[in-house]
């Protein structure tokens, strides 16, 4: 959520900046200023109510003291005009400020100065490509037949179990899928990240702090009898960790590590962009997340990439990497750099990971601060990156590494499989 202090100095640049990411925030700016404006107006009203119904208060005593009933009656009088007036001034103050908030919640995060304009995924730029140029045989095979002809995936077990977009791991396929699990974990955690296994249910606060409340309710599970949301990705959990949260200036930075499935919707998803693997209900997610000072924030972004891009060179897969543009960041972040992984079979690239700077936004929400040097209490800045998602990776390790007979395990996963191909 960006801060009032920020509307309120500065509305040009947030309405400018805004419309990066095709938000017309003019509206809603206005209306922030309007009602804030307001709420000053009503606080000064107020405080003047306050001082008149103490000095009215004072005089009571005073008159019964002289045996003025009369005029102590009408002080009396007097106060309870002045209660009730303030009563109602608190009723229209709350009323101001809840309708201030619903506003708030409104506009997106702020892009920074590195992201440039655009409608869509069309306009991401592609600001590094690496990885080997898949070799496939003769014949080769998109992964949703490679699992059914090595029975390692079954789909369709999945839907008579739950529905579309919940798989059955099979045999070496569950075993691989472990085993990616245990490698990122291990990889993360050699990085300095503190692993963590938090809840895969969470309350409305939790949705909040993070940003897909109010905002994504349409793709997030939820149990109504308790009012819980299932995850969909581990940074709602993690990121809430520091929820209400007030860091000293030595206990930066914060770094943590979460496995954990994760549940989406996915409303609307239709088309062979979504068959097999490549567009889920349920998968699994390992996460990284940092809490840092905003000064060291974008330091923090280049090696969490970083870190990202090392996972997949070792699994030896063509990749790219993308700053994606303001009409396809999400509502949250301030900078978004995806990966995705070349699918040959396929003919197209998978995203398998995001890695964002949220800046102030959801330190915002979370009310998460710290104290710096000179005592003074200031937002901190939040990062999230996928280290990775299972189901694409999944999906070009498939693919790429098929040979004549058998899938080819990458070397670095044999330690965590216990062999060395699928066939």
């Amino acid at each position: 959520m960006l801060t009032l202090k920020l509307i309120q100095d500065n509305p040009e640049y947030v309405i400018k900046k805004l419309a990066v990411k095709n938000f017309d925030a003019r509206e809603i700016v206005e209306k922030v200023i309007a009602l804030d404006r307001n709420r000053k107006s009503l606080q000064q009203e107020s405080e003047a109510l306050l001082s008149q119904q103490k000095k009215a208060a004072a005089a009571i005593g005073a008159l019964m003291k002289e045996g003025k009933k009369e005029e102590a009656e009408a002080a009396k009088a007097e106060v309870a005009t002045l209660k009730q007036r303030s009563t109602d001034l608190l009723a229209q103050a709350d009323a101001n400020n809840e309708q201030l908030q619903g506003l708030l919640v409104l506009l997106p995060n702020i892009p920074c100065d590195l992201v440039a304009p655009g409608k869509g995924a069309e306009d991401n730029e592609v600001v590094k490509m690496g990885g080997p140029e898949p070799q496939l045989p003769q014949g080769a095979l998109p992964h949703w037949d490679l699992a059914k002809k090595y029975d390692i995936i079954d789909f369709d077990l999945g839907v008579k179990i739950t529905g579309a977009g919940f798989p059955v791991y099979k045999g070496k396929g569950a075993r691989l899928q472990r085993a990616l699990i245990n490698f990122f974990l291990d990889r993360n955690t050699a990085a300095g990240y503190k692993e963590v296994e938090p809840p895969v249910m969470v309350n409305a606060a939790s949705g909040f702090g993070t940003g897909q409340l109010p905002d994504k309710e349409g793709q997030m599970y939820f149990a109504p009898l308790d009012g819980f949301y299932m995850v969909p990705t581990a940074e709602v959990p993690v990121t809430n960790i520091y929820r209400d949260v007030i860091l000293s200036a030595d206990q930066f930075p914060q770094k943590l590590t979460a496995y954990t499935p994760c549940f989406r919707r996915e409303a609307g998803s239709y088309g062979k962009d979504v068959r097999g693997l490549n567009r889920l209900h349920q998968f699994d997610k390992v996460e990284i997340v940092r809490i840092e000072k905003p000064e060291n924030s974008y330091a923090a972004l280049d090696e969490m990439v970083a870190h990202v891009e090392s996972l997949v060179n070792e699994l030896g897969l063509k990749y790219r990497i993308l700053r994606l543009c303001g009409g396809d960041m999400s509502f949250t972040s301030a900078i978004t750099y995806d990966f995705e992984l070349w699918s040959a079979a396929q003919g197209r690239w998978l995203e398998i990971s995001s890695v964002s700077n949220f800046e102030s936004y959801q330190a915002n929400r979370l009310k998460c601060r710290y104290k710096d040097e000179s005592g003074k209490t200031q937002l901190v800045h939040t990062l999230n990156g996928s280290s990775l998602a299972l189901p694409r990776v999944v999906a070009a390790l498939l693919e790429d590494n098929q040979k004549e007979g058998y899938i080819e395990i990458p070397e670095v996963l044999r330690p965590y499989t216990g062999f060395d191909r699928i066939d």
